[in-house]
């Protein structure tokens, strides 16, 4: 075959478009660590990486989660912790109601005490954290309480349920009808059967002159059932507390494997992409050398 001037310079641009090619490509990892940057250059690359970044997506919004969920059973918390104080300063009051020397004025004014603090419970289950009421289930845009309402008290049970991994969602509420209740099926209401009735009812009998100490004294085992009942409702929430801090180790480990993965797939080796790129510089000067011994002078060059 016939080899022409034409077809050594064609031969020539041609590997040398080649070589700026390849010195492109190093420079383009360099500048972005990425091994690819478009998906044309490793269609395979890329399909992983968006498998692995939507993967990493959902682990990030799972540790969003994370964040809302502590926030609601911690303020929860806080807030039981206050009623349980409350409702212990209250029997302390009744202790000392229950004793016949006290005079009807002295009774008053622990009435008036029990009503503040009774006033202080409700502000308590009406508890909010941002714009949500975290005492009443599902319906967190509503007051759970309010002792001026038929029914005064919400009997909303539905959980609030946050997903915290993938298909698994964990309740972070507390039922308000296991720890603010009123009694609403009993007219009169009757004592031993929800919060604020029986507050509601002490109350009655403090500012009653009739009643004795014997009357008062049968509200203490009330109040340490609604004791109990704040105390059973922390230790729930205490268990699902340490679940969750074993699902939020969970998916730290998951963001830590899913990242690790996602660099192994993505990023440059930049030790290897920097060799690779001054192997191809001395390959493209040696082809730049050779092309200029490769062609020859024309006539053109001897008129100049």
């Amino acid at each position: 075959m016939r080899v022409t001037q034409g077809m050594l310079a064609e031969n020539m641009l041609r590997n040398l478009s080649a070589s700026y090619a390849r010195l492109g490509k190093y420079q383009d990892q360099l500048a972005t660590g990425k091994k690819i940057n478009r998906p044309s250059d490793d269609p395979v690359v890329a399909m992983k990486g968006m498998a692995y970044r939507t993967n990493l997506t959902e682990v990030e919004q799972f540790k969003r989660n994370f964040s809302e969920a502590h926030n609601w059973i911690e303020n929860s918390d806080a807030a039981l912790d206050e009623a349980t104080q409350v409702l212990q300063r209250i029997r302390e009051l009744v202790v000392q109601a229950s004793n016949d020397t006290y005079e009807a004025s002295q009774r008053e004014s622990i009435a008036q005490e029990v009503q503040q603090l009774t006033d202080h419970l409700v502000s308590i289950a009406n508890t909010k954290v941002g714009d949500k009421y975290i005492f009443n289930g599902t319906n967190t845009l509503q007051q759970p309480v309010d002792l001026n309402r038929t029914p005064p008290v919400s009997t909303n049970q539905n959980e609030v349920k946050i997903e915290l991994s993938k298909g698994i969602y964990i309740p972070v509420n507390v039922d308000p009808t296991k720890v603010f209740s009123y009694d609403s099926a009993n007219t009169p209401p009757q004592p031993g059967n929800g919060l604020f009735s029986d507050l509601e009812l002490l109350n009655q009998d403090l500012n009653n002159p009739t009643k004795s100490g014997k009357d008062l004294n049968q509200y203490l085992s009330y109040i340490d059932k609604h004791i109990n009942n704040f105390l059973n409702a922390r230790a729930e929430l205490g268990a699902r507390m340490n679940r969750i801090e074993l699902m939020e180790n969970r998916v730290d480990q998951q963001e830590i494997i899913a990242n690790r993965m996602l660099s192994d797939n993505e990023d440059a080796d930049i030790e290897r992409v920097i060799t690779d790129l001054k192997t191809q510089e001395s390959v493209h000067r040696a082809a730049l050398g050779v092309g200029a011994r490769i062609i020859q002078p024309t006539l053109l060059d001897f008129l100049r």
